[in-house]
């Protein structure tokens, strides 16, 4: 990972754009070596998952803590306002952190959000002291209003959760970026493969979060390394200016000069 902090969260600085989901890994000890090898900084842990493992869930937040990583608990399978904002009062008295990934969900074969209770309750969090990750979709209206509400950070789905589908909407995530251009952006859901977040980060997202794609390769660790590596590819290439796309082939080769043969 590069060895510069041009990465900031709430005032956090970071050198990783990467953000590693905790669930659904084969063993304890596949999780700590990918998220080693992936380079992240963040992890995001459900309280209610992690709660439901009883006597497990004390040696789980032993290795999260062992790990080093900054944890950002999530609200995941919360599907109304009260539940969300209850799981992240506990949360953070779990965590002692201020940090919540937001999930609201509306829509149960999807898992999209539901924005209106999700602008809802992020302006109940930021008004109890929280500092809020969003899940949200890409549309524009809703992240004006999350921001209203006191959001500094966005975190647009590319896809369903764990579909591994990648960016469905290129346009709207597009968009989003280029009307909120000094607020910190993260994809977040759906993200397949390696090549999905480079072209993200391709975009000009500023940071990409997954869990299922590491947590289910035949090698996590492997696609977790890899994962590191394309984020910091595509947000390279981003910094380098990409080429237009053009409708009509262009020569690579001049044609100016060539030798003309009769």
């Amino acid at each position: 990972m590069s060895g510069s902090f041009d990465f900031t969260l709430y005032g956090a600085s970071l050198r990783s754009r990467l953000m590693l989901g905790t669930s659904q890994y084969p063993s304890p000890a596949i999780l700590a070596e990918a998220a080693g090898a992936s380079g992240a900084e963040i992890l995001t842990v459900s309280l209610r998952r992690e709660s439901a493992r009883l006597r497990e869930g004390q040696d789980f937040w032993r290795l999260i803590r062992l790990i080093g990583a900054r944890v950002l608990p999530n609200t995941a399978g919360c599907y109304s306002v009260k539940e969300a904002v209850t799981t992240a009062q506990m949360a953070r008295e779990v965590f002692n952190t201020p940090w919540v990934k937001l999930e609201v969900i509306g829509e149960a074969d999807t898992l999209q959000p539901d924005v209106f209770g999700l602008v809802e309750a992020a302006r109940i969090l930021v008004e109890d002291g929280f500092e809020v990750f969003p899940y949200t979709t890409e549309d524009l209206v809703v992240a004006e209003r999350l921001i209203e509400a006191g959001c500094r950070v966005l975190m647009p789905w590319g896809a369903p959760i764990g579909s591994g589908k990648g960016l469905n909407n290129v346009f709207g995530l597009r968009a989003l970026r280029a009307h909120f251009p000094k607020i910190p952006l993260i994809v977040d859901a759906g993200v397949g493969l390696p090549s999905h977040a480079a072209a993200a980060m391709e975009l000009g997202y500023d940071g990409v979060l997954l869990n299922t794609a590491v947590a289910k390769a035949g090698d996590p660790v492997a696609m977790a390394r890899a994962f590191g590596q394309a984020i910091e590819a595509g947000r390279a290439a981003f910094l380098a200016g990409p080429m237009a796309p053009r409708d009509m082939a262009a020569p690579s080769t001049p044609v100016v000069g060539r030798a003309a043969l009769t």
